[in-house]
């Protein structure tokens, strides 16, 4: 029985890109344009997030003390077009470069992007597919970047990406992602946790 279910939910990439460098003291993000991105199971190679594994960051200081090599399943960094938009609203720009927060992919069509279910899958018309990890949490080093490209705006970024800034995710499948391709959600079948136990139903 299949443990993942193709959903009626389907999106389109009207963005990609990649960070060609790492962040240095500075804390501005150097991201760039592409019309194509060729994922290997490393991720897209000549992106500062791409390899098999990765120094543990602050996302998992709860889990690993930092700097630990751990499983790369921060290859990719997403991004909901519609949640981009909402962001800009935030901050009074007309539009917010997804270079500038460093994204790898913009997906527009799917609703409430950041908060698709972790392991879902979002499969291209080629085959590329990336399994989502987690929300990608606002940090700095877009709010510098923004503070620099469009002057008294970047310091509201954090709480106006909150629950807005996108997924990461990392490469299931090979293959290459276009723009304008289309894009399938895939969602697993179980049902959601729940610790205490179920209540079990009186007849």
């Amino acid at each position: 029985m299949p443990a993942l279910v193709p959903s009626d939910h389907y999106g389109t990439v009207v963005w990609l890109g990649r960070v060609a460098r790492p962040v240095g003291p500075d804390l501005i993000i150097h991201g760039e344009p592409l019309t194509e991105m060729l994922l290997g199971f490393a991720g897209f190679v000549g992106e500062v997030h791409a390899g098999l594994t990765r120094p543990s960051c602050s996302r998992v200081t709860m889990q690993y003390p930092k700097g630990t090599e751990i499983r790369n399943t921060r290859q990719v960094s997403l991004v909901g077009a519609e949640e981009l938009a909402h962001i800009a609203a935030e901050l009074g720009l007309e539009a917010v470069d997804p270079a500038w927060l460093g994204a790898s992919v913009v997906i527009d069509g799917i609703p409430d992007f950041t908060h698709v279910p972790p392991s879902s899958r979002l499969q291209g018309e080629g085959g590329a597919t990336l399994v989502v990890d987690m929300e990608n949490h606002p940090c700095v080093e877009p709010a510098k970047t923004i503070e620099l490209a469009r002057p008294g705006h970047g310091k509201a970024f954090r709480a106006a990406a909150k629950g807005r800034r996108g997924i990461t995710a990392w490469v299931e499948r090979e293959g290459i992602l276009r723009l304008g391709e289309r894009v399938r959600l895939h969602v697993p079948s179980q049902r959601g946790w729940e610790p205490q136990g179920r209540v079990q139903e009186t007849r």
